[in-house]
């Protein structure tokens, strides 16, 4: 279990991969941001992207597994007080496997909580050509060592 003090900025760690499905693109599309170009095959062939492509948030959501089992699983994570500048850089398609890297930015210790501290970083998800396909900047809660 790595801890607040454990944490170097500049740190960088790999987060693994996900392969997206047509079949999970739809599932999610549906229940949650039902646009025809994540839904509607023949509308998506139709559009600017010719083709079905996966919901940002559903990319967003596959990059927050790989980044919750790739390292915030191995720290003391408090929970996160939200995202900045996140952005949606290219489609993600059916077949397509993304990966993610999370760099450390800053570190402080929380001024109200001795028990924690504060680690910004920047997550970048690409696509198997190497393309950027989302990218995030958060800030997460860790705890200190006791």
């Amino acid at each position: 279990m790595r801890h607040y003090e454990d944490i170097a900025v500049g740190e960088r760690v790999e987060l693994g991969s996900y392969t997206v499905t047509k079949a999970e693109i739809r599932e999610f599309a549906e229940q949650y941001d039902p646009q025809p170009i994540h839904v509607d095959e023949a509308a998506a062939r139709e559009s600017v992207y010719g083709g079905l492509i996966a919901s940002g948030w559903h990319t967003a959501a596959v990059c927050m597994r790989l980044l919750s089992e790739g390292f915030l699983n191995e720290t003391a994570s408090m929970g996160s007080p939200g995202l900045d500048e996140l952005r949606w850089l290219a489609p993600v398609r059916p077949g397509d496997t993304l990966s993610a890297s999370v760099e450390i930015l800053d570190t402080r210790p929380s001024e109200s909580r001795e028990d924690r501290g504060y680690v910004k970083n920047r997550l970048v998800g690409r696509n198997q050509e190497g393309d950027d396909v989302i990218s995030w900047e958060a800030t997460n809660i860790i705890g200190r060592r006791p």
